[in-house]
């Protein structure tokens, strides 16, 4: 039955929670944890095994939300005592692989910190091993730990895991902790000392977004653990119904309260044109490929001739396992990169070449069928079973449908036009936080940004990096901030931000109800496509600028809020319409070309020039936009810095 047919048949749904539009619930802690997700969870539990009182505040629920809250299929970059590769390396192919361009200090933590993450989280009830021998004797497995690797079979640094099996085992450690969990709250705002923009944080605002309640936390300490910024080129749920590769939810709320309150940014120029923000490609990992969740699978074109795969060298791979396997006088694969000396195998890279010239015919196929059991197994089950959003809609559905992996061939969208990870994209299709490194707070090394007491971590932090990432950084800024808390004493809020908080928050619901939120988020999209896509100059962006403003001052009062969930919804896309002026600010800084941000001026043509290889920081303080500049190494040394902080 689909919506016009149900209202038909049964009328238009009443709002069925008690609306209480101007309550206001008080609630204190030692320490407050914005966001639900891997990285908070685990602030939280690390807070709270200090002793401190600890609130989570999320959005959604807990127990499935976030980015992670469905699954993860892989645990990467994890030094341990099976591998050879130490932290230091990890770091440094990462800093290769974008010229230099990645948070180097977060990464560094993550990779000292993440085996014992790991295991902590095997504690809690998480699957990280093979435990029911599924596949013993495969050349992933380590029959002494039974640990499975991905991706690099040699060197052993990225781990399959049971990824559906983590969050509900934070949420229970959580709970059993005596960890506070504040559900269907969206965090709106940062309260800081006196009120004073810049200052210490001292608490945070939110919206309940069942009742419309509204609610202040006071704090000795807060942990933002909230994701990265979306929807700011592409949005559309009526095509492909998730327009998103994070969930809808996630839009830059953390990134727009903390510009709000003063703190620093950086990367925020950064966009590329991807597949992934586009409404028209299909879901990541529902068809045959090659990538990702998908390596090392076998494909073949539409005659069931067969790709070859090579190494970095170009020597043809003969077996499925050569795939995952280092090179002569190669060290170790990345997880993906370009980089030569550590590019993992793929499919030969002049595939699209010999289509033109009819050596393959498309479409092109997964042959899972023609792969030996274990790797099949460890792509259809467990890595497809386990990553984000698949293990419902592609396993679990596909499954049912009648796919069987021993059998059948799965089509590929692979050169037409639909992938959803390498297919062709308008250069206006872009993203800034849908994947890869994107920008974000800056912090020290105790994961504090410049407003003390206020610390990030996982998609919070610039140039944040996955599950592993996100989880290790969660847990590091919760103790931080714990031991940050325990000298502190509480501090009386400012009443007359609480105030100011508050008329913020409600502001739509006296709008003329003539647009939904949608079309104001599709608004912001087109804007920053006309705007600030493929080419910058200094008259464009500041068009953008201008029309990002019109959106706020003018078309934002025009949007429908008849209950509190769409609330919720407008007050997402004005922190969208926040996060695109974070971009287009970022991008006005900038005055030269950068490949690795996919960066490019029109006015100022000269690529990456060595006096523009730093980081552009910026800070809004009350709408006055302050810069400065930061060199791309300002974390080093890395290891002396780690051990004098952790």
């Amino acid at each position: 039955m689909n919506w016009g047919q149900y209202v038909k048949e049964h009328g238009l749904l009443e709002w069925p929670y008690p609306v209480k539009y101007g309550e206001e619930t008080e609630v204190e802690a030692d320490v407050v944890i914005l966001g639900g997700g891997i990285a908070g969870c685990w602030a939280a539990i690390s807070a709270a095994r200090k002793g401190l009182r600890v609130v989570l505040v999320e959005k959604g629920a807990t127990l499935k939300s976030g980015s992670g809250g469905s699954g993860c299929d892989h645990w990467l970059n994890t030094p341990n005592p099976g591998s050879p590769i130490t932290a230091a390396e990890l770091v440094q192919w990462e800093l290769e692989m974008t010229g230099g361009y990645t948070n180097a200090l977060t990464r560094y933590i993550a990779a000292r910190e993440s085996y014992e993450t790991l295991l902590e989280l095997e504690e809690m009830g998480g699957v990280i091993r093979d435990i029911n021998d599924d596949f013993k004797g495969a050349p992933f497995r380590d029959e002494a730990t039974k640990f499975l690797f991905a991706y690099d079979y040699q060197s052993k640094i990225h781990f399959r895991v049971r990824g559906s099996s983590f969050k509900v085992s934070l949420f229970k450690e959580c709970k059993r902790l005596g960890v506070r969990i504040m559900d269907r709250i969206m965090a709106t705002g940062l309260l800081t000392e006196n009120g004073k923009t810049g200052g210490r944080v001292i608490g945070a605002t939110g919206l309940h977004c069942r009742t419309g309640e509204f609610l202040v936390f006071r704090a000795k300490a807060v942990v933002n653990g909230l994701s990265r910024h979306q929807r700011n080129w592409c949005f559309s749920t009526e095509i492909r119904g998730n327009a998103n590769f994070r969930p809808t939810q996630i839009v830059g709320d953390g990134h727009a309260m903390s510009w709000r309150a003063g703190a620093e940014f950086t990367m925020m120029e950064k966009s590329l044109p991807t597949s992934f923000a586009s409404p028209h490609a299909f879901q990541p990992y529902s068809h045959g490929n090659a990538l990702n969740s998908w390596v090392p699978c076998s494909l073949v074109d539409a005659d069931g001739k067969e790709i070859p795969w090579v190494d970095r060298d170009g020597r043809v791979l003969r077996t499925v396992s050569e795939r995952c396997m280092p090179a002569p006088g190669q060290k170790f694969l990345g997880e993906r990169t370009p980089v030569y000396e550590h590019k993992r195998p793929e499919p030969i890279p002049d595939l699209e070449e010999r289509i033109r010239k009819g050596e393959f015919r498309l479409p092109l196929y997964a042959d899972l069928a023609g792969m030996p059991e274990h790797e099949r197994k460890a792509i259809w089950g467990h890595m497809v079973g386990e990553e984000g959003k698949t293990r419902v809609p592609v396993y679990i559905y596909y499954t049912e449908a009648g796919f069987d992996p021993s059998k059948d061939l799965l089509q590929s969208y692979l050169f037409m036009g639909s992938d959803p990870m390498r297919g062709n994209v308008r250069p206006q299709d872009r993203t800034g936080g849908e994947i890869g490194d994107a920008g974000g707070l800056v912090t020290d090394w105790n994961l504090m940004t410049n407003l003390e007491g206020y610390f990030a971590a996982g998609d919070a932090l610039f140039a944040a990096n996955y599950h592993y990432h996100a989880a290790a950084t969660g847990r590091y800024a919760g103790r931080k901030a714990a031991e940050y808390a325990e000298k502190m004493d509480g501090s009386q809020l400012s009443r007359a931000q609480v105030e100011e908080e508050k008329d913020w928050v409600y502001k739509p619901l006296e709008n003329r109800e003539e647009i939904e939120w949608k079309e104001l988020n599709a608004a912001a999209c087109r804007a920053m496509q006309n705007y600030c896509g493929e080419y910058k100059t200094d008259e464009l962006l500041g068009l953008a600028l201008i029309s990002i403003k019109e959106l706020q001052e003018y078309d934002a009062d025009r949007v429908l809020v008849d209950n509190p969930h769409k609330l919720m919804r407008t007050l997402e896309v004005h922190n969208i319409l926040t996060c695109n002026e974070m971009i287009i600010q970022a991008a006005m800084a900038r005055k030269a070309d950068s490949p690795q941000l996919g960066f490019k001026r029109l006015d100022h043509t000269e690529e990456d020039p060595s006096d523009w290889q730093k980081w552009i920081v910026l800070q809004n303080l009350d709408g006055r936009i302050q810069s400065r500049d930061m060199p791309l190494d300002f974390w080093e040394p890395l290891a002396e810095n780690y051990e004098k902080h952790r």
